[in-house]
């Protein structure tokens, strides 16, 4: 069956611009039947945001903290290494300072066993 009605363009055009006129009435209507659900929601937002921020304040405190503890190992390791190697440094200096004292009390004690003898010989030749 056909249409009775003759759809013109002028029609169309009429139809078309009351569509789009009901179309932005019910967006106006829906947005401002949302904007108490829009506060609320952008108020969620910001305390979520502000959650994340100090959780994230927390994990950086809690870094630093940790960065503190394993530098202040770090300088005690290094400070008790360095205190093993100046320890080990004076060991060696003394043993050192002993084997020359040694060594020059054996040439003292070879050069006096030395001169007695040749005092001997000398007492003997007279």
């Amino acid at each position: 069956m056909k249409f009775s009605r003759d759809n013109g363009l002028s029609e169309r055009r009429n139809t078309a611009t009351d569509a789009k006129a009901a179309q932005l009435a019910a967006f106006k209507a829906a947005r401002e039947a949302a904007l108490p659900k829009l506060a609320d929601r952008q108020a969620e937002r910001l305390a979520i945001v502000e959650t994340r921020n100090q959780r994230r304040a927390e994990r950086e405190d809690l870094k630093a903290a940790e960065q503190a503890a394993i530098k202040a190992a770090a300088d005690e390791r290094e400070a008790a290494a360095e205190l093993a190697a100046r320890a080990e440094a004076d060991a060696r200096a003394l043993a050192e300072n002993s084997r020359i004292s040694r060594v020059v009390e054996d040439e003292a004690a070879r050069k006096a066993e030395r001169d007695r003898r040749y005092a001997a010989r000398k007492a003997r030749q007279r």
